[in-house]
């Protein structure tokens, strides 16, 4: 299995952990320490090794940062994560930050002391973020201390050793585009700008520039790696030996020079030397590598990783390949669907209907000789109240039995060779309130208008945000996540620069896949979300009107729980979008679907509904 399930209670040594790290403060000429969740990829997930944060603190969240001072203790985490943050640390030891309202920059300019020596590890922040830093610290008179080492991997003694996943290449029939193609294209760039090279500190990047793909950290197939790409095409990829075997050492041979990780520095130095003009990201690259390039006499050129764009507006190949791999999820989930339908209430757990959804994919996977490689995130299984904690993590500990009259919401994903999927859905056990069905259907009403909007080119994340709150703003409620992420070609499934979003001013692009998930949430009590995959398809005239449109095309396909719709607070238009979405689903799984008894459910969940 790919998921595994343990028992996250508050560690019981979280204030020892604290007390260990302060009790170094002096040596090291430092008042605070900052945390980070990131590694020095800077990714979503990282190894075993370098969760510190969850190791000092106990928060598993995917987003978070903990600051570290002599009295206070902080951990800074985002709207989706405050109901875990509580259920998971000591708050007898640390108190909880908004980390987007006022990270850590924020509070340390208003709340930091006269003088205030702050120690980061420079190699687990990037170059823009240690620049808010030092501003805020500016203000209050404070220093910024780049530590030689990260105090934590001395006190971590039964620390996890680095990861060797084994690399594979992603062929063209998948890619749609040869790597020497994508490494040609970023050169050239360079040189019509008079840089020198770029480093790629993304390993997305790196695997989506080179055509490989990794097994170093959980659900995101990308090798921790990096390289220098430079203006006359010669291209270097950093990556340890033991991870390529022989098939992928020749294919890399044939488009660059493998080099181990050890030499990245010094490559690095030695093309910034004589005033070398590298590119680099300070969104991305740890502050270290630019302090490389500084020291070696190289001038740091900010900008975009060069990768990033190209490979979110994904080319027709990943598109279809995406589509395909979308049907076949489509049917897993109509077979886990089905088998939630047939069992009794208070029979199945959470961590149950986890496994069976992932032993469903599996299963299909092998029978349309497609395998699942992975899930693309740990599976949020959550009944009740549970479903209310927007990324809940199903536990040993905190695993409960799905009853009759509640809701039930799992959101989950998959990681096939031609695609990356992610699906949500809240499914009613039994007879629910009504109140359950009026907060299902505004929700559903958000997301059947980011469905259908069309939109001009040039219009951002941002612009379309609001369709999919205004039912949910009418009746006085909000959810405090984004709407939409962007999600890879069998990569990272929340991939940038593309999100619709409060804050995301990306323009969108055809080409790009994102989520359309709004959702609602109360707390102690129940949580909706419904998700589909949809892709910005191209510019087409519509009648009567005078300007060429963008708009979205539907990936996902999986029946939404008919019983929790109120018909009657749908717009004409949303009930045929409903009732046509149901009757191509069934058109497109009825086909991968054999076992009668499933088929004749699909049938069902998928009957139109009337006023």
């Amino acid at each position: 299995m790919f998921q595994s399930f343990e028992v996250t209670s508050t560690p019981q040594f979280g204030r020892d952990r604290v007390s260990a790290l302060r009790a170094g403060f002096d040596s090291l000429g430092i008042d605070a320490f900052l945390v980070p969740r990131a590694d020095e990829f800077n990714g979503e997930y990282v190894p075993a090794g370098s969760e510190r944060l969850a190791w000092l603190t106990g928060f598993t969240g995917s987003a978070g940062i903990a600051l570290i001072l002599r009295t206070q203790a902080i951990v800074f985490v985002d709207g989706r994560y405050v109901t875990q943050l509580a259920e998971q640390v000591d708050g007898s030891v640390f108190s909880g930050g908004d980390l987007v309202n006022e990270p850590p920059h924020v509070w340390l300019a208003a709340n930091g002391s006269n003088g205030l020596r702050l120690g980061i590890d420079p190699w687990l922040h990037a170059g823009a973020e240690v620049r808010r830093l030092e501003r805020a610290l500016s203000q209050i008179g404070g220093t910024l201390v780049f530590l030689p080492h990260n105090p934590l991997d001395r006190l971590w003694s039964d620390r996890p050793a680095e990861p060797l996943g084994a690399v594979s290449i992603q062929n063209v029939a998948q890619a749609g585009v040869l790597a020497r193609e994508k490494i040609a294209t970023i050169a050239a760039d360079l040189s019509k700008k008079n840089l020198a090279a770029v480093l790629i500190a993304d390993p997305s990047s790196v695997a989506w520039t080179f055509n490989i793909r990794g097994a170093d950290v959980p659900h995101t197939p990308h090798p921790l790696a990096r390289a220098i790409i430079h203006a006359d095409g010669r291209a270097e990829i950093f990556l340890d030996k033991r991870k390529t075997g022989i098939e992928p050492e020749a294919y890399l041979a044939q488009i660059c020079t493998q080099l181990p990780p050890s030499a990245l520095e010094e490559r690095l130095a030695a093309v910034s030397r004589d005033g070398g003009r590298v590119l680099i990201d300070p969104d991305i690259a740890s502050y270290a590598l630019t302090e490389i390039i500084r020291k070696a006499g190289g001038e740091v050129v900010e900008g975009a990783d060069p990768a990033k764009l190209p490979r979110a507006v994904k080319n027709d190949v990943e598109i279809n390949g995406s589509a395909a791999a979308h049907l076949q999820d489509g049917a897993a989930m109509v077979e886990f669907l089905y088998w939630l339908s047939q069992t009794k209430p208070g029979t199945v757990s959470e961590i149950a209907a986890a496994e069976h959804l992932e032993a469903a994919r599996a299963r299909v996977g092998q029978s349309m000789q497609n395998p699942l490689k992975d899930i693309s995130f740990d599976t949020i299984s959550g009944a009740g109240e549970h479903a209310a904690i927007m990324h809940y993590r199903v536990t040993t500990e905190t695993n409960r039995m799905i009853e009759a009259g509640e809701l039930f919401l799992i959101d989950s994903g998959a990681q096939y060779i031609n695609g990356t999927t992610d699906i949500t859905r809240t499914v009613g056990i039994g007879a629910v309130s009504e109140e359950h069905r009026r907060f299902f259907t505004l929700v559903l009403k958000g997301m059947i208008d980011i469905s259908t909007a069309r939109f001009p080119k040039g219009t951002r994340g941002c612009d379309l945000d609001p369709l999919a709150r205004i039912a949910l703003w009418r009746a006085g409620a909000d959810f405090a996540h984004g709407t939409g992420h962007g999600v890879g070609s069998y990569l990272s499934v929340h991939e940038g620069p593309q999100r619709i979003s409060r804050l995301s001013t990306q323009e969108l692009l055809p080409g790009m896949i994102l989520s359309n998930e709004p959702g609602y949430y109360r707390p102690g009590s129940f949580g909706i979300r419904i998700e589909n995959l949809i892709y910005v398809r191209g510019a087409e005239e519509i009648e009567g009107g005078d300007a060429p449109m963008l708009g979205f095309e539907t990936l996902t396909f999986c029946p939404i729980d008919r019983s929790l719709v109120i018909p009657e607070l749908l717009t004409h238009d949303e009930l045929h979008w409903f009732n046509d979405y149901h009757r191509r689903t069934c058109e497109a799984l009825m086909p991968l679907i054999h076992d009668h008894d499933v088929r004749a459910w699909l049938e069902n969940a998928t009957l139109p509904l009337e006023y």
